[in-house]
């Protein structure tokens, strides 16, 4: 008898999706702009993520009404100056999904596919604008880093080293920033680990 697959570790604030609308959401670019930025710059107007993705304003606001309708950001009226001032905050610290929770809904693994592969592509692309472009911030190149290994795991052991990575990326993402006069920066970090042969 096969031994059942563990459940996945759940980090608070971060929801797993299971919906074919919120992943066909995820796998925008521009949409996935608008979350990197209000997970990075926190609640925002669309003519600032306008401004900060690089959109015109119409092109954000329908953005930001797509991921609404799937329930990834929100309205944030506690924020407007006026009744005029729109304001979006994102929903859940983060999301994450499984294949096998959506394993019966054809649409829902089309979608998570596809957010997958944004995901992956702009990971290359911002590890390659890195490269091209560390020379000019001398203080942050030997502070950029970059690591891969070989491991001999089971999937359930593999589980539990995605959860250790997450849980150290969570606390770092989560603490709350010291305020002792240092200029930070956004910083981007990713991992992954899948079966491989050299």
């Amino acid at each position: 008898m096969p031994t059942p697959t563990p459940e996945p570790r759940r980090h608070e604030g971060v929801r797993t999706l299971t919906e074919a609308k919120a992943l066909s959401a995820l796998a925008h670019p521009f949409r996935a702009r608008i979350m990197d930025a209000l997970k990075v710059d926190g609640p925002s107007t669309a003519s600032a993520l306008a401004q900060r993705t690089g959109q015109a304003v119409g092109s954000a606001s329908h953005h930001l009404k797509v991921l609404s309708e799937a329930g990834l950001v929100v309205e944030a009226p506690d924020l407007a100056k006026d009744r005029r001032e729109r304001w979006w905050r994102l929903v859940d610290r983060g999301t994450r999904w499984s294949r096998s929770d959506i394993a019966e809904d054809t649409a829902a693994l089309a979608a998570a596919d596809a957010a997958e592969a944004l995901a992956f592509q702009r990971q290359v692309v911002r590890t390659q604008d890195w490269m091209a472009n560390r020379e000019s911030d001398p203080q942050w190149q030997d502070a950029g880093f970059a690591t891969q290994n070989w491991l001999r795991l089971t999937p359930d052991e593999l589980r539990q080293v995605g959860e250790e990575v997450v849980d150290v990326l969570m606390r770092w993402s989560g603490r709350e920033v010291p305020e002792d006069g240092q200029e930070r920066e956004s910083v981007f970090v990713f991992a992954r680990g899948f079966p491989a042969q050299p």
